[in-house]
């Protein structure tokens, strides 16, 4: 059965004040950059908007790479992104994240900003015949003893296991990336991404810190030797428009034989990006081989709470890290 879209308004902001002073004005309404999963999710009924406010006219444009560290505009493409060789050669963790997302289709009209904020979703949250806390909270979470193969098994609550979907934020979180957010004064702070998500506790339905009329200007990441020699895996049960089962974001600074730094984050796992600092901890003054590899990665599961269909993600996670780590010092 098709269901037709609510109604809703559309505007174009001229600035980012415009932009994010209508939003506070107007609790249901939302911001709109590449649409990619806003609109569907509005096609299904699931998310209901009175207006939506188009950014793309602002100038939140920009690839550049400093002694610092890289800025990225919250509306540049995934695509462009993913292709700059400046990411390719100074964080081609981001860079592989990125051509691991989605489809070519998809990462052509997605901004950054947007992909850092995609629902956390699963299948019941898309079919609204079940009831979901995300959707209506509350109602309950049928994924903790129904099909929950490609769920959480990390900072998950009795309220939801669903598993956080960006690539991109498993890169930027071990990356220790930063947000520039804009308030509908004018006023900006910046947030590192890895505190900018909310586990799912007993609010599922709030995600973010995300304050009221809160905009993403800007993305920034700082300037590292592990950065430079870095890499993203991806796990998935086929080899395109797939999410991660499991992934992993991994950056090995190596000299004389000894890593030096280390940062590691996995993806399909976790609620939000779950970086694994014990991991780091414990490859930090290791020789990058294999065994030590192994031994840092069992670190990793320690905390695991699989369900009946996710179990093998304890297993895997362990050697979808290990993989990454030898793909790094190859």
């Amino acid at each position: 059965m098709l269901l037709a879209m609510n109604n809703f308004a559309y505007t174009q902001a001229a600035s980012t004040k415009e932009a994010t002073a209508a939003k506070q004005a107007d609790k249901q309404a939302a911001f709109i950059g590449g649409g990619t999963t806003l609109l569907d999710i509005m096609k299904a009924n699931i998310e209901q908007h009175t207006l939506l406010i188009d950014i793309n006219r602002l100038s939140l444009l920009g690839i550049e790479n400093g002694a610092s560290g890289l800025r990225i505009g919250a509306l540049e493409r995934m695509s462009d992104v993913g292709e700059h060789p400046q990411v390719v050669q100074n964080y081609p963790v981001i860079s592989q994240s990125l051509l691991a997302s989605a489809s070519p289709q998809l990462r052509n009209m997605a901004s950054m900003g947007g992909n850092l904020l995609q629902k956390t979703r699963c299948g019941y949250y898309r079919d609204v015949a079940f009831p979901c806390n995300k959707r209506v909270p509350g109602s309950g979470c049928p994924a903790q003893t129904g099909d929950n193969r490609n769920l959480a098994i990390f900072g998950t609550s009795p309220s939801c296991i669903a598993t956080h979907a960006s690539d991109l934020a498993v890169a930027l979180v071990a990356l220790e990336a930063k947000l520039t957010l804009e308030n509908p004064k004018g006023a900006t702070r910046t947030v590192p991404l890895a505190d900018f998500y909310k586990l799912p506790g007993s609010t599922p339905h709030i995600e973010t810190h995300l304050q009221p009329g809160e905009l993403i200007t800007a993305i920034t990441v700082p300037a590292a030797a592990h950065a430079r020699k870095s890499h993203y895996l991806k796990v998935r049960d086929r080899a395109s428009y797939a999410y991660a089962l499991v992934s992993a974001a991994v950056g090995l600074d190596v000299q004389g034989g000894t890593i030096r730094s280390a940062r590691v984050a996995l993806g399909g796992v976790g609620t939000v990006p779950w970086r694994v600092p014990a991991v780091e901890k414990a490859l930090v003054g290791k020789a990058p081989t294999e065994d030590n590899f192994r031994a840092a990665a069992a670190l990793a599961v320690r905390d695991a709470s699989p369900r009946e269909h996710n179990k093998f993600k304890v297993e895997l996670a362990q050697r979808t890290l290990v993989r990454a780590l030898l793909e790094v010092v190859a």
